[in-house]
């Protein structure tokens, strides 16, 4: 790689890094200073918000910095590559889970109102966030007990998970229960509470209080539509070039031009960065 497009890549990174540190701070603050914020879900809002931070202090320097210092690169083998690939594919997997359980709760919040406190319970909620961190630390560990492997990236400047043919079955089985499921779920999810926004929309609803009864304007519904909408398309766009990369490698056994490899990288990475603004968006 050329070395101002190494110069441009770690320009995003840190630009990158920086958003996430200074919106998953501020999330964190928002949540510690307002009450009214916490609900019997909170762990899953702070379980994503801080591997997203995590991932900020973490993989996103490393990366600035390889990109900096090339050609110099790490060992495979090595304890800081295995071990930076392993805190990077913990935090990845369990910021995308935690954020679509976050979602899961949203939408039963939306359609079962009547019966949200009767399933979403502190316990269920604690629960579901043990089931998420160890299947996350499952897949983690994974490549380190050797099925599946760390590796040095040169076009990522990063350790990630070896994408050739040898791996494929871990990656195949990261791919979808790790990242295709929940973006999935997520998108799904969203476009029914879409739906249902705009079927509200078009009939109108009366909300009352203890004093009287008022109406609620088709724009209250269809502007939630259109947050649902583009936090949609912003996961897709983070999450389909950085797939397509990985398994596009990992079958084919070549390797992808460094640009394209890079982009996508940066674009995951990026996405640590959107998380505490999607949340604001779709929470409130």
């Amino acid at each position: 790689m050329a070395e101002a497009l190494r110069m441009l890549y770690a320009v995003l990174l840190v630009v990158s890094g920086v958003a996430s540190i200074c919106g998953n701070v501020l999330l964190l603050l928002m949540l510690l200073l307002y009450k009214e914020l916490r609900a019997d879900t909170l762990g899953l809002t702070l379980s994503f918000s801080l591997s997203d931070l995590a991932l900020g202090l973490s993989t996103i320097p490393f990366g600035a910095h390889n990109s900096l210092t090339w050609p110099a690169r790490y060992p495979s083998e090595g304890a800081l590559c295995q071990g930076s690939g392993f805190i990077f594919l913990l935090l990845q997997t369990s910021s995308i889970h935690s954020l679509a359980w976050a979602t899961v709760d949203k939408f039963t919040e939306i359609c079962f109102a009547l019966t949200y406190r009767n399933i979403w319970t502190a316990g269920r909620s604690r629960v579901v966030l043990v089931v998420v961190w160890s299947f996350c630390l499952l897949n983690a560990v994974l490549p380190l007990l050797g099925f599946g492997s760390y590796t040095y990236s040169e076009s990522r400047f990063l350790c990630c998970p070896s994408f050739t043919p040898d791996n494929r079955y871990f990656v195949v089985l990261w791919m979808l229960a790790g990242i295709v499921a929940p973006i999935l779920t997520m998108c799904s999810l969203y476009g029914y509470i879409v739906y249902v926004a705009r079927k509200q929309a078009r009939r109108g609803t009366f909300m009352c209080n203890e004093l009287h009864c008022f109406y609620v304007p088709a724009n209250n519904y269809l502007r939630s539509s259109i947050v649902m909408v583009t936090t949609s398309v912003c996961l897709l766009v983070c999450w389909l070039p950085y797939i397509s990369v990985c398994l596009y490698e990992t079958f084919s056994g070549q390797q992808s031009p460094a640009v394209t490899s890079a982009l996508s990288a940066w674009l995951v990475l990026t996405s640590a960065a959107l998380n505490p603004w999607i949340t604001c968006m779709t929470q409130t």
